[in-house]
């Protein structure tokens, strides 16, 4: 080996061992403990005016009774109940005008309403122009 060749072979290695010194900062300052962080999502007040926060968990009528918990429009079906699986098999138990009860899907309509949807706690029906939630009764 020539003296040029141990030359580039002596600073390659003194390369080698400095860099890690260098890249951790030896001799350097300690490095400042981070801050814990802040939650990305925060609970914020409810709005004035928002019913959501205000209303009763099952809709039994307490004092957080939503606004749109008006009664139904004259004629509107009686709602007795709700069975099955909102969104997939549920159907509604409702009162006709003469007494009777019926079961009705999505879709099919008893006595000029027709059933639009239902909710865990109503059932929301139209008539022409008009629609009506019809909140289940509240329990005993």
């Amino acid at each position: 080996m020539t003296r040029t060749e141990r030359a580039a072979v002596v600073g390659a290695a003194l390369i080698a061992i400095a860099t890690p010194a260098l890249l951790l900062g030896i001799g350097r300052e300690p490095v400042p403990a981070i801050p814990p962080a802040q939650p990305l999502l925060a609970a914020r007040p409810a709005a004035a005016g928002t019913t959501v926060y205000t209303r009763d968990l099952f809709g039994s009528g307490g004092q957080g009774a939503a606004a749109d918990d008006a009664p139904a429009p004259e004629g509107a079906p009686e709602l007795a109940g709700i069975v099955g699986r909102i969104g997939a098999d549920a159907v509604a138990l409702v009162r006709t005008t003469d007494g009777r009860t019926r079961t009705i899907a999505v879709g099919e309509s008893v006595d000029g309403w027709v059933l639009e949807s239902l909710a865990i706690d109503a059932a929301y029906f139209t008539r022409g122009g008009q629609k009506a939630r019809v909140p289940l009764p509240a329990g005993e």
